[in-house]
């Protein structure tokens, strides 16, 4: 079964999108921010990040460069998720994320992104 890891310090949209993923067949972990994002992403494999990009400590840009630096997780795909900022995130750097998803998104949309990631 395939493992999503959503980061989001806004506790109601990542419960949202988590039991929507769950209704889909996945599993899901959350980190309410990007620090605590690279802890849970040492300790358990996931298929896909799915990242706010406003978020304490690191934000979404910041975790996925760490990301990036680290072998195992180099080629993992991030989407990226935001309110107004997200179309100027990705301007800077389109490489560093699958797909990007303006708040609020559109909860099929977002399930059928990530099933062309993952698959079901």
């Amino acid at each position: 079964m395939n493992t999503i890891l959503i980061v989001d310090d806004e506790y109601l949209i990542a419960d949202i999108l988590g039991f929507a993923l769950e209704d889909e067949g996945y599993l899901v972990e959350k980190a309410s921010n990007g620090l605590k994002a690279l802890e849970a992403l040492k300790e358990k494999r996931v298929e896909l990040v799915i990242t706010d990009y406003m978020m304490p400590l690191l934000n979404g840009e910041e975790l996925v460069r760490s990301m990036r630096d680290e072998l195992h997780l180099s080629d993992l795909p991030v989407i990226l998720m935001s309110g107004g900022q997200v179309s100027q995130a990705n301007h800077g750097c389109p490489e560093l994320f699958a797909a990007v998803f303006d708040k609020p998104f559109d909860m099929d949309r977002m399930i059928a992104k990530v099933r062309e990631l993952v698959g079901t």
